[in-house]
Order: structure tokens, then C-alpha cells, then sequence
């Protein structure tokens, strides 16, 4: 695998102190602080180590308390609430320096069969005939601020292609919706778990973000505040993050400084295999120094 793949999937393997403690290094990717589908995807993998049966991940709730700090580790505390005949459940809080900065339920199934019903998958473009972004111009690129040039130039694990692009530094005005294939840029295993865990990590990119678009700002703007408040994810059917996924995201409401977004999550063949829901703060500030104290998020 690529670098950035490689340090992804150990990113998301969380070193374990203790029967229902866990350790998780922290990676700056260009965010002021720490990414949340690196918490999220961290938290998930520590809660599957805990499982003593093949039971998969089927639904996951979650808090964004405080910024993490790129600089520290983040320890994962588990709760083994329930391990019934079919179905477990574990709380995990992730703390840093001290203080809860984040907490997690998640409920894991056995597999069973049922009934079965989705909703199509949006017609669009294959992500062949869709051209990869442009790189920002080094001109441009110089006149943002450090961590912005950083996030925009960096190589990251995740390959995107966005069915309609939108100029994040000169947005317009649009309506609340976007489609964006994206995948995991190297091969990996067949572990399930995994591919969950690197999904969790995914689901946080492009989500939030939505909620801007008919308000023509952008989380690159410097007087724009954002960050993730709370995310829910349920997996229906089994993907692989290493082959192309199709990300239809919605924003039905933006308001008291909060936007609400949700993601469906449809593999090639037109397969429903996930759904996602965040709401998260978003502001338009005076002083362009305050919006930098929370994480941009996209």
C-alpha cells in the first residue's frame, strides 16, 4: 500500500492497555485539531476488539465534546453494556489530558436474514468519466493560511470525485445536496471490521459542509466556524472501501448556528450499505482569529 493508506489502517488500530482500554495515536492532516472520523474510526475499532463473537457493526451514535489535540494520544475507555443472543452493544469515551472529548454507543448484530427494501441509488455519472479536482495554484495556495495550504496540498488515503465540484475558496451559492464517488486509495484486506472502521473514518469528509452551499461560504473562508457536534452511521450491507462508493449527502436545515446533513452510502452495483446523519455548528464571525479556534471541518 501507499503510505498514506498504510499509516490510515494503522491509525485505525488502537494500541490495547487493558481489557476495555485502548490507546489511539493522533495525525494532523491539515485541521487545526484532530479529525473526527479519526476518533470515530478509532473508537469503532476499539469496540470491535471487544467482541468475543463475529458479530458486525450495525449502527454507531456519537458526541464531538471538545477539539482533540493533534499533538497526544487519545485514550479509548470501553463499556461492555450488553452482549446478548443476537446483539451487543459498547459505550466508549475518548479522553484526552483528563477530560471526555468525545463519546460513542455502538450496537453490533449477529447476521440474520430478513426482509429487504432501499431506496435507488441517485443516477449519475461512473467516477471514470468524472476528472479528478485540479491542484490549487501555487499563487493561490500561498495567500491561505498554513494549515489551510496544508489540508489543500497534502496526498491523503481517500481518492474523490465530485459529480458536481464547487470552488471552496469562491463558493457559490447552490442548493443543499451533493454526489461524490470516493475510495480508499490502495487495496486492503477482507476484514469486515476494517473496512467498517475506514468508512467510519470516511463518512466525516464532504458531510457537514453540504449545509453551506446555499449560503455561498466555505469552511476555507477565515471568518467561517466549523465543527462536527454529534454523528450517526448504520451499516446495512457489506462494501469495500477500496473499491468506488457514491456519497449522496442532503442538508434538510441549517439554523441557530447548527446545520443538520445527511449521507447515503451506495457501492457500484447501486446497493444501499450505509446511511449517515450529523449536525454541526456553523458560523459567520466578525473576527476571522475567533472562527480558527474550532476545527474546520468539511
Amino acid at each position: 500500500m501507499t503510505p498514506p493508506a498504510t499509516e490510515l489502517v494503522e491509525l485505525l488500530a488502537p494500541e490495547r492497555l487493558e481489557d476495555n482500554l485502548f490507546r489511539g495515536q493522533s495525525r494532523d492532516i491539515g485541521t487545526k485539531y484532530v479529525f473526527g472520523g479519526q476518533v470515530l474510526g478509532q473508537a469503532l475499532a476499539a469496540a470491535q476488539a471487544t467482541l468475543g463473537s463475529p458479530r458486525a457493526a450495525h449502527s454507531l451514535h456519537a458526541y464531538f465534546l471538545r477539539a482533540g489535540n493533534i499533538d497526544a494520544p487519545i485514550v479509548y475507555q470501553l463499556d461492555r453494556t450488553r452482549d446478548g443472543g443476537s446483539f451487543s452493544v459498547r459505550r466508549v469515551t475518548a479522553i484526552q489530558h483528563g477530560q471526555v472529548i468525545f463519546f460513542m454507543a455502538a450496537s453490533f448484530q449477529e447476521e440474520e436474514k430478513g426482509a429487504e427494501h432501499q431506496l435507488p441509488m441517485p443516477t449519475v455519472p461512473p467516477p471514470e468519466d468524472i476528472e479528478p479536482a485540479d491542484a490549487v495554484p501555487e499563487k493561490v495556495l500561498a495567500t491561505l493560511p498554513t494549515k489551510v495550504q496544508r489540508w489543500l496540498s497534502r496526498t491523503g488515503p481517500f481518492e474523490f470525485r465530485h459529480v458536481y465540484p464547487r470552488d471552496e475558496l469562491n463558493p457559490p451559492r447552490r442548493p443543499p445536496h451533493q454526489h461524490v464517488w470516493f475510495r480508499l486509495c490502495d487495496k486492503v484486506g477482507d476484514d469486515p471490521q476494517l473496512h467498517q472502521a475506514l468508512l467510519a473514518y470516511a463518512s466525516d469528509f464532504q458531510l457537514l459542509g453540504t449545509a453551506t452551499f446555499p449560503h455561498g461560504i466555505s469552511y476555507y473562508q477565515p471568518n467561517v466556524q466549523m465543527a462536527s457536534l454529534d454523528h450517526a452511521l448504520w451499516f446495512h450491507r457489506p462494501f469495500r472501501v477500496d473499491e468506488w462508493l457514491l456519497y449522496s449527502i442532503d442538508s434538510p436545515s441549517a439554523q441557530g448556528a447548527r446545520g443538520l446533513a445527511r449521507g447515503q452510502v451506495f457501492d457500484r452495483s447501486g446497493r444501499l450499505v450505509a446511511s449517515t446523519a450529523q449536525e454541526g455548528l456553523i458560523r459567520v464571525v466578525d473576527d476571522p482569529a475567533a472562527a480558527r479556534a474550532v476545527p474546520a471541518k468539511g
